[in-house]
């Protein structure tokens, strides 16, 4: 019983936790919208990890990405029919293709990442420098809590 009545907090801290990350994150799809990207939040996600990860087989892109490999394909071939990556044969498999980003791939996600960095950064501008600095581990936290899930 003391155990239920210790993890009510933090329960109660992870939704808080959970909607101000969603709420974020949403506001920061309608900023990348308003960048006349016309990606889809999928398709912005995977030119990232092919940026980040690249060049990668489909089916290494549906793993990072955690999507199934018929989605990595369309979603694939989205950016492709868009100009913002290449495809060359796998030398390793000859029954698939290695993605790549290329220049105009680099700049869209310079663009979207530039807006959405804006964005924040006019959100923080007038906070003080403590809760800055909360924010900055705050976000180690995080990154650290997805490494460590994706083990």
């Amino acid at each position: 019983m003391a155990q239920e009545t210790a993890n009510i907090p933090l329960t109660n801290s992870a939704a808080r936790l959970r909607m101000a990350i969603v709420r974020t994150a949403r506001r920061l799809r309608q900023e990348a919208a308003g960048a006349g990207t016309e990606l889809t939040p999928t398709a912005g996600s995977a030119l990232a990890t092919v940026e980040r990860h690249g060049p990668l087989t489909p089916s290494e892109l549906a793993e990072l990405e955690r999507i199934k490999r018929p989605t990595a394909t369309r979603t694939l071939r989205v950016l492709l029919e868009a100009g913002l990556v290449d495809r060359a044969p796998d030398p390793v498999d000859g029954r698939s293709s290695l993605v790549s980003v290329n220049a105009a791939g680099r700049e869209r996600l310079r663009r979207l990442r530039g807006r959405k960095n804006a964005y924040l950064a006019r959100r923080m501008r007038d906070l003080p420098a403590a809760d800055i600095e909360t924010l900055d581990r705050a976000a180690t936290i995080l990154e650290r809590m997805l490494e460590e899930g994706s083990r």
